[in-house]
């Protein structure tokens, strides 16, 4: 079993950035890829970026567009994503993930572990 903890959430101004975390415990979680989902009010879950469990491979939505960066830090059990220049838009709860997801990256049902979330609020 692996257990997902995020946190860095929050409320910010439009352009703002922000670090989110999320910390893993159980033994498998260097051998896990670890990505970032999240849903807005109404909206279904959506991709935002996975990291494969040796760092070497990193996957983006189409529409992050070089402002988040995910990242790993296999010995700290521990994934971040970094959000530059946030947007109203990008307002939802962002959920870790965490599994064995092979071609199927965006798809939330490719991941066999979820965190509980983080709320970010983007606002003037």
């Amino acid at each position: 079993q692996v257990q997902l903890v995020e946190s860095g959430g929050g409320l910010v101004q439009p352009g703002d950035s922000l670090i989110l975390s999320c910390v893993a415990s159980g033994r498998t979680f260097s051998s896990l890829a670890m990505g970032w989902f999240r849903q807005a009010p109404g909206k279904e879950r959506q991709f935002v970026a996975t990291i494969s469990y040796s760092r070497s491979n990193t996957y983006y939505a189409d529409w992050v567009k070089g402002r988040f960066t995910i990242s790993r830090d296999n010995t700290k059990s521990t994934v971040y994503l970094r959000m530059n220049d946030l947007r109203p838009d990008d307002a939802a709860v962002y959920y870790c993930a965490a599994g064995r997801p092979g071609p199927q990256v965006g798809e939330a049902a490719a991941y066999g572990y979820w965190g509980q979330g983080t709320q970010v609020t983007v606002s003037s």
